[in-house]
């Protein structure tokens, strides 16, 4: 039976990352088998889909990011066959899953690279970005780097090959050397690998940073940034044209034919009128974008590290754009965390006094809008960021860069951890906490990142019975959109923008209304409601203590209401 047109539009997906799910053999690390051991907690959650963040082979520089052959699975999480099982127990339970793909770069590992470092004859030496040092300069000299391009992980976005006099381009680690996606060659096997795991039965791919491929050939100096020389390559490899050319294409060679899949593509920087092409089904491009204007709002002076906090406003008028920009065409992701982002009970909500409610009541916001809902691993059950004692206790390298450029560069240690507590990515990756027992339930041996002391109130086993907790209103929101139409495809409207603490916004279709109220502060607020609205109209609360009457929604300290006719 052919799959509906769109049908992710009323589905909610769920992203493992695996080093962190479950380990079922105590070596420390999740793995393959530790999902299958698992799937029954999504069952009972009621997603759709799974996104497997990367388990290829790798040497784990970037946690799998940097990927060293993309026909294998990399022995920390099992074999090809746990693979296997795995896919056949999700579709089993009516789930799709969704593998990462990761393209931009590979691992410098990767047999393609292996060769292209090998000699500037190299038939695949133009499978990646080789250049020359800068005229005048010799390789390895400061500065001699052919532009003057930041890496995202800190540093030179080149990297100096002694062996052949050359540099390489890596946008991210310097172990992690970009493809050249103008050779068409590349973009073959590329396709080729895609129709493999296709072919094998996954059911589509979140396309990492996809928006990047597409570099300037001429490779031009960016703008300065005033960090140590470096300039801002951004306008030269991000969001260009050319792009489009190679979604067109892939969807072609890898796509056409099929039903059922999802593409999701990743795009740091992408703005709303990039987003409307990118995701008209009409250009075949991808179903829908991974955008970060909403995360990046907390973002200080001196960028991510340097948190400030949120205005609401600015939030608001950021997801209501979008809201409204992708209204009558394309689709958009909906997210508060990810594998790169902070926990959003501690980054936009209170994890102290008021937990529980800050927990639901943003899940209620982000959930009910247009869009497809995604949660991160532990996030329906509350998980906080961690209270990571020094620099010993992190282990990503985005952070770890960080550190040693910010400390070498006389910013006090304890300032630096501030905003890598805040911030950094290793919130998102301590282990999932599924009991209070040692190590939360996660592995019977030694982490590979030390579980949150946490884990011994906020945990899967202490929610499951709990109908108030965190994960049966987040197992609530996925159910409403499963059964109500109006919020899978109503329409969207904004009410009291510039209020600092009140989120409140109506959905409707046909003669369906959907009204989200919601007080994002630590204050009682009051909401004048529209003539009709009434306290029997409530569908859903994150407290029970709902006060709707004579015309008004009085709303308690991060309290959240749903209320529908």
């Amino acid at each position: 039976m052919a799959q509906e047109a769109g049908w992710w539009r009323s589905a909610v997906v769920y992203q493992v990352y695996p080093r962190s799910f479950a380990d079922s053999n105590g070596d420390g690390v999740g793995d393959l088998n530790g999902i299958t051991a698992r799937l029954a907690h999504l069952e009972r959650l009621g997603v759709d889909v799974v996104w497997l963040s990367p388990v290829y082979a790798s040497p784990q520089a970037d946690n799998g990011y940097d990927i060293s052959d993309y026909r294998a699975i990399d022995p920390a999480f099992g074999t090809l066959e746990d693979f296997d099982r795995l896919l056949a127990e999700v579709h089993a339970r009516g789930m799709k899953l969704v593998m990462d793909l990761v393209v931009n770069h590979t691992s410098d590992q990767h047999p393609w690279f292996v060769e292209s470092r090998s000699s500037k004859d190299s038939p695949k030496r133009d499978w990646y970005w080789w250049r020359p040092p800068r005229e005048g300069f010799a390789v390895g000299r400061a500065g001699a780097e052919p532009t003057n391009w930041e890496s995202f992980f800190s540093g030179p976005a080149w990297t100096a090959d002694e062996a052949t006099g050359e540099y390489y381009l890596h946008l991210f680690d310097r172990r992690q050397p970009d493809l050249n996606w103008e050779n068409p060659q590349v973009r073959q096997a590329v396709y080729e690998m895609m129709r493999w795991w296709l072919d094998r039965g996954v059911d589509g791919f979140r396309m990492d940073v996809i928006n990047l491929i597409a570099k300037d050939p001429a490779l031009p100096d960016g703008a300065l940034t005033g960090t140590a020389g470096l300039g801002d390559g951004y306008p030269h490899y991000g969001t260009r044209d050319r792009v489009h050319d190679f979604l067109q294409e892939m969807n072609r060679e890898v796509f056409a034919g099929r039903e059922g899949l999802l593409t999701v593509g990743e795009m740091p920087g992408v703005t709303w009128e990039q987003a409307r092409l990118f995701t008209d089904p009409a250009r075949r491009e991808v179903d829908m974008v991974f955008q970060f204007e909403h995360v990046s709002l907390d973002h200080g002076p001196g960028g991510k590290f340097d948190p400030r906090p949120l205005d609401l406003r600015l939030l608001k008028g950021s997801l209501g754009r979008w809201q409204t920009a992708l209204a009558e065409v394309g689709w958009n992701s909906l997210y508060w965390n990810n594998h790169d982002q902070p926990r959003v009970v501690s980054r936009f909500g209170d994890d102290d006094r008021w937990w529980r409610e800050s927990a639901t009541a943003l899940a209620t916001v982000l959930h009910l809008h247009r869009g497809t809902p995604y949660i991160y691993q532990g996030e329906e059950l509350g998980m906080t960021n961690a209270p990571f004692a020094s620099v010993d206790d992190l282990r990503d390298v985005e952070s770890l860069n960080h550190y040693r450029e910010a400390v070498a560069g006389g910013v006090d240690p304890e300032v630096v951890m501030v905003g890598l507590r805040a911030m950094g990515r290793d919130n998102a990756r301590t282990p999932v906490q599924w009991d209070d027992g040692p190590h939360a339930g996660f592995t019977t041996g030694t982490p590979w990142l030390a579980v949150n002391p946490n884990h011994t109130r906020i945990n899967a086993a202490a929610q499951y019975d709990d109908p108030d907790s965190v994960f049966h209103h987040y197992r609530r929101l996925v159910e409403l959109r499963h059964t109500r139409p109006v919020v899978a495809l109503g329409g969207f409207r904004m009410f009291l923008p510039d209020h600092p603490h009140l989120y409140c916004y109506e959905r409707a279709l046909d003669d369906a209304r959907l009204l989200v109220l919601a007080n994002l502060g630590p204050g009682e607020e009051s909401v004048e409601l529209e003539p009709g609205w009434a306290a029997e109209h409530v569908v859903l609360a994150n407290t029970d203590r709902v006060r709707v009457k004579a015309g008004r929604a009085e709303l308690g300290p991060w309290e959240a209401l749903v209320l529908e006719r």
